[in-house]
This record gives C-alpha cells, structure tokens and sequence, in this order.
C-alpha cells in the first residue's frame, strides 16, 4: 500500500505531497526532511530503494526533480518504480511538452499552466506543463 507520494527539487524543498495516511502536520515536515535527505544524500549508483523506518521509499530522479513514494513491506518495490515512471510520462503526455522556463507564478497560473517551481542550474525556474 502506498503511505505517500512526493515531488521534490534537488534542494530538498517539497513541491507535491500527497498521504494516505493520517499523519499530523508537524509530524509530515519532519518526515518529509528526513526522507528527502536520504534520498538526495544518495548517488546515482545506489539503488533507489530505501528501507527506512516501517516502511521503505522508491524514489526517481527527473533531471532536478525527484519523484519519492513510501510505501509498506508488503508492496513490490518495482512496480511502484514503474508506477513513478508512468506518472511523469503520462504528464508528459498529456500536458504535450514539458520546458524548463523562468516565470512567475502568477504568469504560469495566468497562462492555463500546472506549475511545478523547482530551482535548476542556481536560478529561479519553474517546470511548466502546458496544454495545447
């Protein structure tokens, strides 16, 4: 069963969260930074699952974007694996083209855009899928 779902840049800020679990806020921003820390603490060559407290995390790297889900003991490791590249890609899909571009919020939101802010290459970017 999957516990949570996230999206985060490479400097640990989370830019999508989703549980399916109760968890008390404060209890997420502390589990949220520690996962995150795990995850971005390791290198390419390193498996992308985690075991970590009672559950364990499956994690992709899309470019500075890092897709985590927790999940419980008895789920298989690989299909979520797969899940997480079948999201992205049919976001991919469905929003037609995804670019990398320097926006404001407000412009993105103004514009009929899903935004996604993420930091890359030390500036301000933000993810942008867009419908056509």
């Amino acid at each position: 069963m999957i516990k949570f779902f996230l999206m985060v840049n490479k400097q640990g800020q989370t830019r999508l969260s989703r549980y399916y679990e109760h968890i008390e806020i404060h209890k997420r921003t502390m589990l949220e930074a520690e996962v995150i820390k795990n995850c971005l603490s390791r290198s390419k060559d390193q498996c992308s699952f985690i075991e970590y407290k009672d559950f364990k995390l499956v994690y992709r790297q899309y470019a500075a974007l890092f897709v985590v889900v927790g999940i419980n003991e008895t789920e298989n490791e690989m299909a979520v694996y797969e899940l997480i590249h079948n999201f992205v890609e049919v976001l991919d899909k469905y929003f037609s083209r995804v670019r990398k571009k320097d926006y404001r919020a407000e412009d993105a939101i103004s514009r009929g855009a899903v935004f996604l802010p993420i930091l890359c290459d030390s500036t301000a970017c933000t993810l942008i899928f867009t419908c056509e």
